[in-house]
């Protein structure tokens, strides 16, 4: 990273580590909802982490080039674990890392060129899951989850945004927003979804900015390698740039009234 892009990334780490400390208050007040929202459709384990903030970022260093942001959805089971405490490292992070590893082509190590964020911190098992923490009846943990989904979405947008103009001597980051069928309409994403959208207003960077299906049960795979069986004579690259753009235009043009 350039100096500039330091300053900013490590800005933003700090104030996101702030931020999950502050959230980090309900803790003991998300446990239970996060166990009860778990039992139908979820085997027992233990909540460790009721929101988790991406140890990962501690990692990165000024010496690190930073060529991707990837937005999931929201920290599960292995994320919250205290061992971890790190975005996507169960079953979807293994399928987006074996992904990077089989295309070098695209020359990014999702462990080091990469920062992993979510749409919101809070922990549960599943992202549907949090459908039952914002009907619960506990109105601080239903304004924890939309108050982190705005914050995410606006200094998110600014991240992306800022580490994109820091000249031509520094590498432009593409942004990957996964997790598409939660930001269509009734999905629970909709606020982080308009709210970002807002943040980056007029900025370039809108222009790196892809949307994809969830690497979750293979559906980002199983969506790319369709649109590349119907596009054969497109590289990789241009084909994730092509499909992620419009799947951006689909949630973003045509389902919000401008």
């Amino acid at each position: 990273m350039t100096d500039s892009q330091w300053q900013i990334f490590d800005s933003f780490r700090t104030e996101f580590k702030q931020n999950v400390n502050r959230w980090s208050a309900l803790s003991a007040e998300l446990a239970p909802l996060q166990s009860a929202a778990a039992l139908k459709d979820t085997p027992p384990y233990p909540i460790e982490t009721g929101v988790v903030y991406n140890r990962a970022l501690d990692a990165i260093s000024p010496e690190d080039e930073i060529k991707l942001i990837v937005i999931a959805d929201n920290p599960g089971k292995d994320e919250q674990l205290e061992k971890n405490n790190r975005y996507l490292v169960g079953q979807s992070g293994k399928i987006a890392d074996g992904f990077f590893r089989r295309n070098p082509e695209l020359g990014i190590d999702f462990r080091k060129n990469v920062i992993i964020l979510n749409k919101t911190p809070v922990h549960t098992a599943k992202t549907s899951h949090l459908k039952k923490l914002i009907t619960s009846g506990n109105p601080a943990v239903s304004s924890l989850i939309a108050e982190s989904q705005l914050w995410m979405a606006q200094k998110t947008a600014s991240l992306h945004t800022s580490l994109s103009e820091c000249g031509q001597n520094a590498v432009q980051p593409d942004l990957w927003l996964v997790g598409y069928a939660e930001l269509k309409e009734k999905g629970i994403f909709i606020s982080y979804r308009d709210e970002f959208k807002r943040a980056y207003g007029n900025a370039a960077a809108w222009n790196s900015v892809y949307v994809f299906q969830h690497f979750a049960m293979n559906r980002f795979l199983i969506d790319l390698s369709a649109f590349r069986i119907k596009n054969p004579q497109l590289s990789l690259i241009d084909s994730i740039h092509m499909l992620g753009t419009a799947h951006r235009e689909k949630i973003f043009t045509d389902q919000i009234l401008v």
